[in-house]
C-alpha cells in the first residue's frame, strides 16, 4: 500500500509561480515512476509530467518549458514547479505512482486567475 498527500496548490495571477508536493509512504522505492496529472471541469484527466527511475522526465507539450518535475528520494516527494502559469492550467492535480497498482492523492486545487 501507498499513500499521497499532495499540497502547495492555491489561487495566482496569470503569470505567477506556485510549488506543488507530494508526499509518499507505504512500499514505494526511487525505481517507482511518480508524477502529475490534471483535470479540469468537464475534462477528462491528463497527463502533465512524469519523473522515472534515474532521474528521467516526461513532459505533456502544454507545459514544456513552464513546468518542472523534480523528486527528492530521501524523503518520497515529488514537486511540481509551476511557472508562467496561465488561466488554462486551473485545474486539480493529482499526484499518482505506480507500484504494483497505481495510487492516486487526493488532489490539490489549482487556480489561475486575475
Amino acid at each position: 500500500q501507498v499513500q499521497l498527500v499532495e499540497s502547495g496548490g492555491g489561487l495566482v495571477q496569470p503569470g505567477g509561480s506556485l510549488r506543488l508536493s507530494c508526499a509518499a509512504s507505504g512500499s514505494i522505492f526511487s525505481i517507482n515512476p511518480m508524477g502529475w496529472y490534471r483535470q479540469a471541469p468537464g475534462k477528462q484527466r491528463e497527463l502533465v509530467a512524469t519523473i522515472i527511475s534515474g532521474g528521467r522526465t516526461i513532459y505533456a507539450d502544454f507545459v514544456k518549458g513552464r513546468f518542472t518535475i523534480s523528486r527528492d528520494n530521501a524523503k518520497n516527494t515529488v514537486y511540481l514547479q509551476m511557472n508562467n502559469l496561465k488561466p488554462e492550467d486551473t485545474a486539480v492535480y493529482y499526484c499518482y505512482t505506480d507500484s504494483r497498482s497505481r495510487y492516486w492523492g487526493q488532489g490539490t486545487q489549482v487556480t489561475v486567475s486575475s
